[in-house]
């Protein structure tokens, strides 16, 4: 981890910008000034891969600020590192926070509230040759639900709360970090995902301390909520999730980076897994579903402190066969 990642960053830091400022009949050049000519960009249910700016621009970015605005990008997180995934490689750009602005017409069959809208995103930027060659972009849509009043799951394990940023509010980091504090970050996230997966040191609780501060903050998507300390959290998720779920399979993960004391990571998919009954209200179901799952780390120390999670949810449930925008479109007061 030599490359303090500056070019890259700046290059990022232009596109959403530019992308920002950029108008209606604009987006498509905005995005195109920055993107490579083979340009992929994913998108969570229901918009999925994309070729190219144009397509980018109509499938998600145009009909969103349409909907929605005007958009105040409000970043809590910004990172850059190497892939730690060796059979990617190439530098990575992460940003997360919120898009907020006034959702004053329907998006996605989701009535409008004529109110403030807060969307939790991350945004994961693959730079090569001055360009970005792949973007992958994930939002909380059930959260845009919950903010509107709609409720089409069962309640949550977790909080229900407009997720902050880091509580050191140090996590833009916009200048060149130490990349001896970066791979200290990285090793201990490896060793942390490890350990979970492979562990014997006994309960589960014995396996969080071993990486993880016991007051931890996991930010989980809505859903499945926010929970804070490990205690809370195997309570709240860990256990829920480990006790309703089964055959879960890890795929790996598409990009992997840290810088200073913040990791980032995401799969495409992490896991795949069948439902036995109860997670989020769901019955039990002999199909395989998949999780695109994005992980956002902040180290204290030695050990892990905070933790931002996003899930596709939405796909989760649709390879389950459940459309949940479908139901909010049938059913909209469910």
């Amino acid at each position: 981890m030599t490359n303090d990642f500056q070019a890259s960053k700046k290059l990022v830091r232009d596109f959403m910008r530019d992308l920002d400022a950029a108008a209606d009949g604009e987006i498509e050049a905005a995005i195109g000034r920055y993107a490579a000519p083979d340009f992929l960009w994913r998108g969570m249910h229901p918009f999925y891969e994309q070729s190219g700016a144009k397509a980018a621009a109509d499938v998600f970015w145009r009909p969103f600020r349409a909907a929605i605005g005007p958009i105040q990008r409000r970043e809590d997180i910004f990172l850059a590192g190497r892939n730690d995934v060796e059979t990617r490689g190439g530098e990575w750009v992460c940003s997360m926070g919120h898009l907020m602005g006034l959702f004053d017409r329907p998006w996605l069959g989701i009535p409008p509230s004529g109110k403030m809208l807060f969307l939790r995103y991350c945004e994961f930027h693959a730079v090569e040759d001055g360009k970005i060659r792949e973007t992958a972009l994930f939002i909380d849509l059930l959260g845009v639900l919950q903010q509107v009043g709609l409720h089409p799951l069962a309640p949550q394990s977790g909080a229900s709360i407009l997720t902050p940023g880091p509580r050191t509010h140090d996590g833009l980091l916009y200048d060149a970090c130490d990349p001896a504090e970066g791979r200290k970050t990285l090793d201990l996230v490896n060793r942390m995902a490890r350990e979970l997966t492979t562990s014997d040191m006994g309960s589960p609780q014995d396996e969080l301390l071993g990486t993880w501060h016991k007051d931890m903050i996991w930010f989980g998507p809505a859903g499945i909520g926010a929970t804070y300390t490990t205690d809370r959290y195997q309570i709240q998720h860990q256990g829920p999730f480990s006790e309703h779920l089964e055959d879960i399979v890890f795929h790996g993960h598409v990009a992997r980076i840290a810088e200073g004391d913040y990791a980032a990571w995401f799969g495409w998919p992490n896991l795949t897994m069948k439902s036995s009954g109860g997670f989020m209200g769901l019955p039990a179901s002999d199909r395989t579903g998949q999780m695109r799952v994005v992980d956002v780390y902040r180290r204290d120390g030695e050990k892990l402190s905070e933790n931002w999670i996003f899930i596709d949810i939405p796909h989760f449930l649709s390879c389950l066969g459940l459309d949940v925008l479908d139901r909010v479109r049938r059913f909209p007061r469910s």
